[in-house]
């Protein structure tokens, strides 16, 4: 497959994964094997605790670099896209969300938009995000290492030392006093 094939069905694929589960066929086929239930919408999943935050590096439309490797606290990783609903949705939550954890925890927020800035400069400076800043992963290598069936949004938490707490795959009410305690309490469990 060619890159610029590649490229053009890229967003496809994630788009096939935003927010959505897999259903299972209407009756098993016989010889085959039997699959786990994909996770729910929106569930936290603890499943994935103590893997590595890898050693990656983003960009944002200037053109300042994030290192993941050299992260010197807590972080709240959201992989998103501009063409996904439920990740726009969370969005103004997480600009919230960064206030009331600034101090505590860093928010990032990563675009998983293959336009990149094309696409995320507009859509930041129409929403006037107050705290969050625009990562760009236009090639989708986060994603890839963390949800390769591409689900968006993907929300993972890592404590100071690197190491995953807890993710949160699909859409989630990041604008509530629950989600605030869940990531201080995740932490303080540690």
């Amino acid at each position: 497959m060619s890159r610029s094939s590649l490229i053009l069905a890229l967003p496809l694929l994630l788009l096939a994964g935003c927010d959505r589960a897999d259903e299972p066929p209407a009756q098993p086929v016989e010889g085959e094997a039997t699959t786990p239930t994909p996770m729910p919408t929106g569930a936290v999943v603890r499943t994935f605790a103590g893997t590595a935050l890898p050693a990656m590096q983003f960009a944002d439309p200037q053109r300042a670099t994030l290192d993941l490797a050299t992260q010197d606290g807590p972080v709240l990783i959201n992989l998103w896209a501009t063409w996904c609903a439920p990740c726009v949705k969370e969005m103004p939550q997480l600009d919230a969300l960064a206030g009331e954890l600034e101090g505590e925890v860093r928010v990032l927020t990563i675009s998983q938009d293959v336009r990149g800035a094309d696409v995320v400069t507009p859509f930041f400076a129409k929403n006037s995000f107050t705290r969050l800043e625009p990562w760009l992963d236009p090639d989708a290598d986060l994603s890839a290492q963390f949800t390769p069936e591409g689900v968006l949004p993907l929300t993972i938490l890592f404590d100071a030392a690197g190491k995953e707490v807890l993710r949160v795959q699909g859409g989630y009410d990041w604008g509530t006093p629950a989600a605030a305690a869940l990531v201080r309490d995740s932490l303080a469990a540690r």
